[in-house]
């Protein structure tokens, strides 16, 4: 599985971003997807996360009620809709995918396979 991620870019605060994510293969709808980031002088850290079919998700308190995560299997694309974003979301975000077949969301990286090359994301204040 390869993955892409893009629609980083720069916003002030309050403002919103999609960001995108393609994969490449077969088993995208197989595979869970979720969403990380990373702050300059940060550990990496999990944003959202996301079943094969969509109908569970899981976000980091930090982002509840701003960020939804959502997929679309047929274009094997999973997307991170952010919303009133703050100066504190400022990171590169990475998608990342879970081996194929595994179906219990995790929380960690190393709980993912398959990364992405990361977005940045600049949230001015």
């Amino acid at each position: 599985v390869q993955l892409q991620a893009c629609g980083g870019g720069l916003v002030q605060a309050g403002e919103s971003l999609r960001l995108s994510c393609a994969a490449s293969g077969r088993t995208f709808s197989s595979n869970i997807m979720g969403w990380f980031r990373q702050a300059p002088g940060k550990e990496r850290e999990f944003v959202a996360a996301i079943s094969w079919s969509g109908g569970t998700t899981r976000n980091a308190d930090s982002v509840k009620g701003r960020f939804t995560i959502s997929r679309d299997n047929a274009k094997n694309t999973a997307y991170l809709q952010m919303n009133s974003l703050k100066a504190e979301d400022t990171a590169v975000y990475y998608c990342a995918a879970r081996s194929t077949g595994i179906t219990v969301i995790a929380t960690t990286p190393s709980g993912y396979r398959y990364w992405g090359q990361g977005t940045l994301v600049t949230v001015s204040s």
